[in-house]
């Protein structure tokens, strides 16, 4: 495992944002994969790394990154590692648009220099999969929201325990553009929650996955996990690694 220092991007606005920490965990096998993968709230992309590192996929690339310092309105501005501001974790919540776009635009920038015959994938936890829910709708719309076209192509992403932000203009965003219908169409998805999450409720998983479907989002997975609160468990990693297995083509090569 290796680490890049922290790195800095401006966002739309031009505010400077100051990337934490973001750790490599390296193939052990031929290069076939990588996947950026993004924390929860108040957390950073080492303890993530490492539980990456255990599963059973020799031809992944993991990206951790840790994400920038910032006031959070769910702590009353109190300051936390986050990938965008938050007050209330729910489809229902208001959208820190530009808190997201520049998370997104950062998480593509680490992907855009991946090899072109390397596969692309984005997951999360917490709001670490709300931004890969934001990325989703970049890349079916091959724009960010702020207008600025999304650079990379993706092949598969997952979000534990997370909820879809921007919910009530994906559907007629979607349906403006037969280029996004397709490729949403094509995109696998895997949304894993916990029915007793107490954090993210699991309503807010189920209804993430329905507006999904809804919108064109038709190559998804929805799992349901009995007893799991807002964190994971082995049962949810297997689930994990055999659908990123299938789903990328990974158990044809070692």
């Amino acid at each position: 495992m290796s680490y890049y220092g922290s790195s800095s991007s401006g966002g739309r606005s031009g505010r400077r944002v100051d990337y934490g920490r973001t750790y490599v965990v390296r193939p052990k096998g031929r290069h076939l994969a990588t996947i950026v993968w993004l924390h929860g709230l108040g957390d950073n992309g080492a303890s993530w790394s490492q539980l990456l590192d255990s599963l059973p996929l020799p031809n992944i690339k993991w990206i951790c990154p840790t994400a920038a310092t910032r006031p959070v309105a769910a702590f009353g501005g109190f300051p936390c590692t986050a990938w965008f501001d938050v007050e209330d974790t729910s489809i229902d919540g208001r959208d820190d648009i530009e808190g997201l776009d520049a998370s997104a635009a950062h998480i593509a920038n680490l992907l855009s220099s991946e090899p072109s015959d390397v596969k692309l994938g984005i997951g999360g936890f917490s709001m670490g999969a709300t931004v890969a829910l934001h990325s989703v709708a970049c890349y079916a719309h091959g724009k960010f929201t702020s207008g600025i076209p999304y650079p990379i192509t993706l092949n598969a992403v997952i979000s534990l325990s997370g909820w879809l932000p921007c919910s009530r203009t994906l559907r007629s965003k979607m349906e403006s553009s037969h280029i996004a219908t397709r490729r949403a169409a094509s995109l696998p998805i895997l949304l894993c929650h916990g029915r007793v999450d107490e954090v993210v409720t699991y309503r807010n998983g189920e209804r993430s996955a329905e507006i999904l479907r809804s919108s064109g989002f038709s190559n998804l997975i929805f799992k349901p996990y009995n007893g799991l609160g807002h964190y994971t468990i082995p049962e949810e990693m297997d689930d994990l690694w055999k659908w990123l297995s299938s789903t990328l083509g990974l158990n044809r090569s070692r």
